[in-house]
């Protein structure tokens, strides 16, 4: 795992030294992502590349980057795993090809000459973005890889071509001019994060998942909207459309073990490493399973890690101890107090260098920290949600939407919108024993008013279902979330949202929270869940082995039972959720007073100064059992980034 960066600038821009000084510069600020070492590359034309490593395969000299094919043609900065390099390698020995060293990288660019890009690319499994310079044709391409697990930003300044792994690195370039997009920022306030193709920055944009954006370097033109130059190269389109018109016809016995052998496989293919290992252990289904599997193929006790809070109703340490215990892992927690939230609080504007709202960040960064002294890399049990439909929203919303929507829609939204002008106080005093059911009730009533099933998951998704209109003059640009011609026709509900977080949720939410802690202290996090082989059987499951009995992930259970007792994981899902309402009205309180204060709101010019003050004192106003305040967050990370990167 690594950090990347470069830029290519109109002939006579820099002198060789002035150019070097920035390339140093642009290094310097993504090191956390690679403290192993560094190299810059230049070329006479005026491109340079740039690379921090972290070394997991190969720690010798011969895997260092920026590295050259057998050929020369290209050259490569690089940043992930091939996990079937071995497989590779071996596929091109055979045909007479001979490597110096033991890389990923050197596997891959023997591929490049051999194959050539497109070819390549469909037979990478792994996770990546790079930038890939072809010196016959004078092209760069700049390639994610097909569940955007790794960042890679690219755009445009002074009209100078600029890519990095990192925005911080877009900062040390000379005359960056952080102009705010601020239709960005409207997705931003909606959503809780920046969704790709877009970045927070006009003429920045984030290379979509599976994605190959070529440019001929003879040929450039600082007003070309990047988005549009980017090609897919693996279609979740098609994946799920093949699931369709293809599914497995056996018994549910040997889906079982099919679905187990592809899971153990692609979890033995993420062990290998030069470096110590790990895993992250909530106690849920996805992460025992990682972990189960991890210590029936090792022959050393699996070094495991979990985070946990004091208060009730957000702890899952305990769960993850009797997993470990019945595993016989070696395991090591970390519980969060409030002194550790607000010291993290304070590192977030920076950790993530574009304004994220997933409060999970937090205990990931702790977690990331943790296992950093003890290893190096970590597999994770982040994609099986999003694969296997885990969430709430993929059992409990269509259920209740196929009663509702037999109901005609005028008539729907209005008994809806009246039954929603009661207090969730009042709804709460249904279920007593449930401190969250008025909301929950609310919250039910504001989705079966909706239109149609896309729009309810729009909702479902958004951190802040109306935050886009509180960005001033702007608007929602164009997303893939959004996009029929990406989505396939067919799907029931439940896989439609299953479909919808595969496409947006997890690369533009959870990958970025995770690559962003984990990198921060050097850790390489691992998810053998997203394998894209695994993800492309899952498509083709019945549906009944995914969702069954009103639970999510049936055949992951079925596969958990195999290596664990049902009752240490068999609960309702908590999710990596952390304590904001006490926090916010507690040790954060006077820190969210200050950045939401109204006279710096209105005078930055980008937020309705009125509408963030009402979500800020109906947040105060709450009952505090009740409130979730997804949308005082959002606010606030954003605040926190203005302040950090633009103030």
């Amino acid at each position: 795992m690594c950090g990347i960066a470069g830029f290519f600038p109109p002939s006579g821009r820099y002198s060789s030294d002035e150019a070097s000084n920035i390339a140093q510069a642009m290094e310097g600020a993504i090191e956390h992502r690679g403290p192993d070492s560094g190299d810059i590359w230049q070329d006479e034309s005026g491109l340079v590349l740039i690379h921090r490593r972290l070394a997991i395969i190969d720690l010798s000299a011969d895997g260092a980057q920026p590295m050259a094919s057998p050929s020369k043609r290209y050259r490569i900065t690089f940043n992930g795993e091939i996990y079937n390099y071995l497989d590779l390698r071996h596929d091109l020995e055979r045909v007479g090809v001979r490597f110096k060293g033991g890389s990923d990288t050197e596997v891959m660019l023997a591929a490049f000459d051999m194959w050539g890009i497109e070819e390549t690319l469909s037979r990478l499994n792994g996770m990546f973005a790079f930038a890939l310079y072809d010196a016959q044709e004078n092209y760069m391409h700049f390639v994610r890889d097909r569940f955007g697990k790794k960042p890679l930003y690219v755009g445009w300044v002074d009209g100078s071509l600029v890519f990095a792994s990192e925005l911080k690195s877009f900062h040390k370039f000379p005359n960056f001019a952080r102009d705010i997009n601020k239709d960005a920022l409207a997705v931003y306030m909606k959503y809780g994060y920046v969704h790709a193709p877009y970045s927070i920055f006009d003429g920045v944009w984030q290379v979509l998942p599976s994605s190959l954006l070529s440019l001929d370097l003879s040929n450039l033109n600082d007003n070309k909207n990047l988005a549009t130059k980017m090609k897919t190269y693996w279609s979740l389109k098609g994946v799920a459309e093949k699931g369709l018109e293809n599914p497995i016809r056996k018994s549910e016995k040997i889906l079982i073990e099919e679905f187990e052998t592809k899971l153990e496989l692609a979890v033995a293919k993420r062990m290998i490493s030069d470096v110590p290992l790990g895993a992250f252990l909530s106690g849920g289904i996805d992460s025992s399973a990682i972990v189960a599997l991890m210590q029936r193929q090792s022959t050393d006790q699996i070094k495991t890690f979990t985070a946990g809070f004091e208060q009730e109703g957000f702890n899952e340490a305990e769960h993850a101890k009797a997993i470990a215990n019945h595993l016989r892992t070696d395991h090591q927690e970390f519980y969060c107090s409030d002194k550790d939230a607000l010291n993290v609080v304070s590192q977030l504007p920076v950790m993530y260098d574009e304004p994220f709202a997933d409060s999970s960040q937090i205990p990931t960064y702790l977690i990331s920290k943790l296992a950093r002294e003890q290893a190096t890399v970590v597999l994770t049990g982040d994609g099986g949600d999003e694969i296997l439909g885990g969430y709430d929203r993929h059992t409990k919303i269509p259920p209740l939407w196929s009663r509702c929507e037999k109901v005609p829609h005028v008539i729907r939204a209005g008994v809806c919108k009246i039954l929603n002008i009661a207090p969730a106080s009042l709804y709460g005093l249904m279920r007593s024993n449930n401190p969250h059911f008025g909301a929950q009730v609310k919250r039910a009533l504001s989705l079966m008013g909706l239109k149609d099933e896309r729009a309810v998951y729009d909702a479902l998704v958004s951190g802040w279902m109306n935050g886009d209109k509180a960005v001033l003059g702007a608007s929602l640009p164009s997303l893939p979330l959004h996009d029929d011609k990406l989505w396939p026709q067919g799907l029931d509900f439940a896989n439609q949202m299953i479909f919808g977080d595969t496409l947006s949720y997890r690369p533009n939410d959870l990958m970025v929270k995770t690559d962003r802690a984990s990198m921060a202290v050097a850790l390489e996090a691992r998810a053998p869940l997203m394998d894209y082989e695994l993800a492309e059987y899952s498509w083709r499951l019945p549906a009944p082995m995914k969702i069954r009995g009103g639970k999510g992930k049936w055949i992951l259970r079925e596969v958990l039972k195999k290596h664990v007792p049902e009752e240490l994981y068999d609960r309702p899902k908590m999710g990596f959720s952390v304590p904001l309402n006490g926090w916010l009205r507690g040790p954060l309180k006077e820190w969210a007073e200050e950045l939401l204060e109204p006279h710096h709101i209105a005078s930055q010019g980008l937020l309705d100064n009125n509408m963030v003050q009402a979500q800020w004192q109906a947040f105060k106003a709450s009952d505090d059992r009740v409130s979730a305040p997804k949308d005082i967050w959002t606010i606030l990370m954003f605040q926190a980034w203005h302040k950090e990167w633009m103030g």
